[in-house]
C-alpha cells in the first residue's frame, strides 16, 4: 500500500504537537512505515492515534543489548504505521497505550511479565503471563535468560490471581475452568451473575504458555516456519505464511507466483475446514445436534482431502521460507476442484434449514450482542469484527499476492449476535469456494519454492496476513549469523478474547457455550 491519506496526516499532528520523529528508511519492515520517536513522547503518541482513528494491531519488545526496544503497529485505511522507541533495560518505564486502546492491556502486561517494561499509569496492574512460573523480578525474554528456564522445582500453584469482586444482593460467583469437561484447552473463566443473567466475566488466560518466542532464538528460517506452523494448530497456513512472509520481506525474497497461489488456497481451505466446524459446533451448543453432525462429516471430508492432496489434515509444514513443501499433481488438482463442486451442492441443501429453523433463531439471534462500539473499542478482527459493522479484510483491503490480482469479497453485518457471527461464516465458506475455484483455473506455471538466500543477517521484517480468525502480524529479527534473534507472533485472539467478556453482559449463564463457540479464540495462539 502506498503511503497516503491518514499516515502523513497523522505524522504532521505530531509535528504539530512538537513530537520529534525519525523516519526509518522505506524498504525497513516494509509495506509498513515506521517512525521512531523518544520514550518520552509514546503516550502522547498514542493518545494522537487514538484520536485520528487509527486501529492498534499489536505491541512488542525487544532485548538487545542494554535497551529494549518497543514496537506498536497502528493502522488506518490499510496502512500500517509502526512506532519504535528504546529504553534502557534497567529502568524501562513507559507510557501506556492502554488507556485509548483497551485492547491491547493483555499485550502490554505480556511485555512486562517477559521483558520487564513497566507501562507506568497502565489501567490495570494484576500480571498475566508469569502464572508463578518465574520471579517477579525475572523476564524470561531477556537475552541473558536461558531456554530451559531457572526453576529446579515445579511452580507453585497461581491460586491468589486478583479476580475482582462483585458484592450486592443475590449475586454469587460461577468459577469455570482451567479445567474443562470437554477436550478444548485450559482457560479459566469467572463469572458473577444473579439468577442466570451475567453481570461481568473476567477471564483468565496464559495456561498453555510454551514459550514460543524464546523458542525461536537461534533457528534458521526452515527452523522457525516449522514453529510457526504449531502455534496455534487450527492456523497453521496462516500462521506459518505470516512468519515466512516477514522473513521473506526482510531478506528482499520473493515468491514465485506459483507458490504464491498454493498458499492462498491452503489458507482458504483452513478458513473452509474451521468454518465448518464452527458453525456445527455453535448449532450444537444450543441443542441442533444434526447440523453439528453434518458440518462435521463435511470438515472430515474436506480434512481427508487435505491428507490426500497435501499429506496434512491440518496443512502443517506445507508452507517453508520461499514457497510452498511440494507442487501439486494433477490428480491432486482435479480433486480439489471436484472437493470445491460438491461441497458447494451440500450447502445448498443445509444452509436453508440452519436458516429457517425456527428454534435455533431463538436461541440465536440477538444473543451475545457486541456493539460496533465495543468492537472498535477492543480492536476486534475477522467473523468477530465483520459481523459488528466493521468492514475491513486484510485481502481485499491490503491486498499481497495474489489476492491483490483478485476480487476478494468481505461479508459484513451489523447485529454484532451469534446469529450474525453464524452468518459471516456462512458467506465466507462461499466466497472461499470461489476464490479456490478461481486459483486452480489460473494456477501459474513454474517454481513453487525460490531457495533461501545465504547471509541473510541484521534485518528484520514484517508480515500480515488475513488468517480465518482475523488478521495476524508476525515479526521477526535475524541476527548478525543469519538466525533468529526475535520472533513475535500476534494472533486476533489478542482482541478477539476481550470481546467475550463484553458481549456476554446480560446475557443467561446457559447461553455462555455458544457465545464463547461464536467468539472461538485460540487459546494456544493467544498464550504463546
Amino acid at each position: 500500500m502506498s503511503d497516503t491519506g491518514a499516515i502523513p496526516a497523522f505524522l504532521a499532528r505530531l509535528a504539530d504537537a512538537h513530537i520529534v520523529v525519525e523516519r526509518a528508511p522505506s524498504e525497513r519492515l516494509s509495506p509498513a512505515r515506521v517512525v521512531t520517536l523518544a520514550a518520552a513522547d509514546w503516550g502522547a503518541d498514542g493518545k494522537l492515534a487514538f484520536e485520528a482513528s487509527f486501529r492498534h494491531a499489536g505491541i512488542w519488545g525487544d532485548h538487545v543489548d542494554d535497551e529494549i526496544r518497543l514496537f506498536a503497529c497502528l493502522v488506518s485505511q490499510g496502512n500500517y504505521l509502526v512506532l519504535a522507541c528504546g529504553v534502557p533495560a534497567n529502568e524501562s518505564g513507559l507510557a501506556s497505550h492502554a488507556p485509548y486502546f483497551p485492547g491491547v492491556d493483555r499485550m502490554e502486561h505480556h511485555l512486562h511479565d517477559m521483558l520487564g517494561v513497566a507501562f507506568i499509569d497502565h489501567p490495570n496492574a494484576t500480571r498475566w503471563t508469569r502464572h508463578q512460573a518465574w520471579p517477579e523480578d525475572v523476564f524470561p525474554l531477556r537475552a541473558d535468560f536461558p531456554l530451559d528456564g531457572r526453576a529446579p522445582r515445579r511452580a507453585r500453584a497461581d491460586n491468589d490471581y486478583p479476580f475482582a469482586s462483585v458484592l450486592g444482593s443475590g449475586v454469587y460467583e460461577i468459577p469455570v475452568g482451567p479445567v474443562h469437561a470437554g477436550i478444548i484447552e485450559p482457560g479459566h473463566f469467572r463469572f458473577h451473575a444473579v439468577g442466570e443473567q451475567v453481570l461481568r466475566l473476567e477471564e483468565r488466560l496464559g495456561y498453555t504458555h510454551k514459550g514460543v518466542e524464546k523458542l525461536a532464538v537461534g533457528r534458521d528460517a526452515a527452523g522457525l516456519a516449522r514453529l510457526a506452523n504449531r502455534i496455534s494448530g487450527d492456523s497453521a497456513v496462516s500462521h506459518a505464511w505470516a512468519a515466512c512472509m516477514a522473513m521473506e520481506r526482510a531478506a528482499s525474497l520473493q515468491v514465485p507466483p506459483r507458490g504464491q497461489a498454493m498458499r492462498a488456497i491452503l489458507a482458504e481451505r483452513e478458513r473452509i475446514a474451521n468454518h465448518l466446524g464452527d458453525i456445527g459446533a455453535i448449532c450444537n451448543d444450543v441443542g441442533f445436534a444434526f447440523a453439528h453432525m453434518q458440518f462435521g462429516r463435511l470438515r472430515e471430508i474436506w480434512q481427508r482431502g487435505n491428507q490426500t492432496v497435501f499429506d496434512h489434515r491440518l496443512l502443517m509444514d506445507r508452507v517453508v521460507p520461499g514457497g510452498i513443501a511440494a507442487d501439486i499433481s494433477a490428480e491432486g488438482l482435479r480433486l480439489l476442484q471436484s472437493q470445491c463442486v460438491e461441497l458447494s451442492r451440500e450447502l445448498d441443501g443445509l444452509m436453508p434449514i440452519i436458516d429457517d429453523l425456527p428454534s435455533l433463531e431463538d436461541r440465536l439471534v440477538m444473543t451475545g450482542v457486541f456493539s460496533e462500539i465495543d468492537a472498535r473499542t477492543l480492536g476486534a478482527l475477522g467473523y468477530v469484527a465483520k459481523a459488528s459493522g466493521i468492514d475491513y479484510d486484510l485481502r481485499r483491503d491490503h491486498g499481497y499476492a495474489p489476492y491483490d490480482a483478485l476480487e476478494v469479497k468481505s461479508p459484513c453485518l451489523t447485529d454484532g449476535d451469534v446469529a450474525s457471527r453464524v452468518q459471516i461464516r456462512a458467506e465466507e465458506l462461499r466466497d472461499s469456494l470461489d476464490l479456490i475455484e478461481n486459483l486452480l483455473r489460473q494456477l501459474p506455471e513454474g517454481q513453487v519454492s525460490a531457495p533461501w538466500p545465504e547471509g541473510t543477517a541484521g534485518v528484520d521484517g514484517i508480515g500480515l496476513i488475513e488468517g480465518w480468525r482475523g488478521e495476524i502480524l508476525s515479526y521477526v529479527r535475524f541476527d548478525a549469523d543469519g538466525r533468529v534473534a526475535r520472533f513475535f507472533p500476534r494472533d486476533p485472539s489478542w482482541f478477539n478474547w476481550q470481546a467475550l467478556e463484553r458481549l456476554i453482559h446480560g446475557n443467561i449463564v446457559p447461553d455462555f457455550p455458544v457465545c464463547n463457540k461464536s467468539i472461538n479464540g485460540s487459546y494456544s495462539g493467544h498464550d504463546l
